[in-house]
């Protein structure tokens, strides 16, 4: 199970660039905070300055995802990319 869900992940991260349209702002730092989470558990390092506001809201979005499995984590990032239509 485990290596059939690592698959999927690794797939819907291929898949996820090659979207016909582009993701929202709202969607496209949802994807990242889940991949974080999948590939490296919960937030780690210092949080970027108040005028970094791109690296700012990647760090708040994957914080927020804090306590979240890895596992849990790429089911949620593989169900957001089938929304997405990939």
């Amino acid at each position: 199970m485990a290596d059939d869900l690592k698959t999927q992940f690794e797939q819907a991260a291929k898949d996820v660039k090659g979207l016909s349209d582009r993701p929202s702002d709202d969607d496209m730092l949802s994807l990242y905070a889940l991949y974080k989470q999948a590939t490296d558990g919960d937030v780690s390092g210092k949080k970027p300055g108040m005028f970094d506001f791109v690296a700012k809201a990647k760090f708040e979005a994957w914080e927020e995802l804090a306590g979240t499995s890895p596992k849990d984590a790429m089911k949620a990032y593989i169900e957001k990319v089938r929304a997405l239509g990939a």
